[in-house]
């Protein structure tokens, strides 16, 4: 009995192989163009993004400051009674100065102890 190659035709997948290192060289050139193109856009990104809530508080203090500035300016918050608000303001300057007008405190007990 001779050996008799019985594997098949070996003809057929032959471009298997050529066909798997095409995709590949394409997937690899594929990934290097893409970061590439990645790190330009990186580089022209700013260093730091501006806070949105900042940009919000320095629009309404300009719009308030706009408001305050206006000679027919209306009060912005008309619930609040500004004869109750200047009174307030008025008995607690009194008790500041009595406060102030009033001997020192007397030493702490723990220095009358030493004493």
């Amino acid at each position: 009995m001779v050996a008799v190659n019985n594997f098949g035709d070996t003809r057929s997948g032959g471009l298997a192989g050529p066909m798997g290192l095409f995709i590949i060289v394409l997937m690899s050139i594929a990934v290097v163009l893409l970061i590439r193109n990645m790190n330009k856009r990186v580089r022209r990104l700013p260093d730091s993004f501006p806070d949105p809530e900042a940009e919000r508080r320095k629009a309404e203090i300009a719009k308030l400051d706009a408001d305050l500035d206006r000679p027919d300016a209306e009060p912005s918050h008309p619930s609040v009674d500004v004869s109750r608000s200047s009174a307030a303001a008025d008995d607690t300057e009194a008790e500041v100065s009595e406060v102030k007008a009033a001997e020192p405190p007397a030493k702490g007990r723990i220095e009358q102890d030493r004493a």
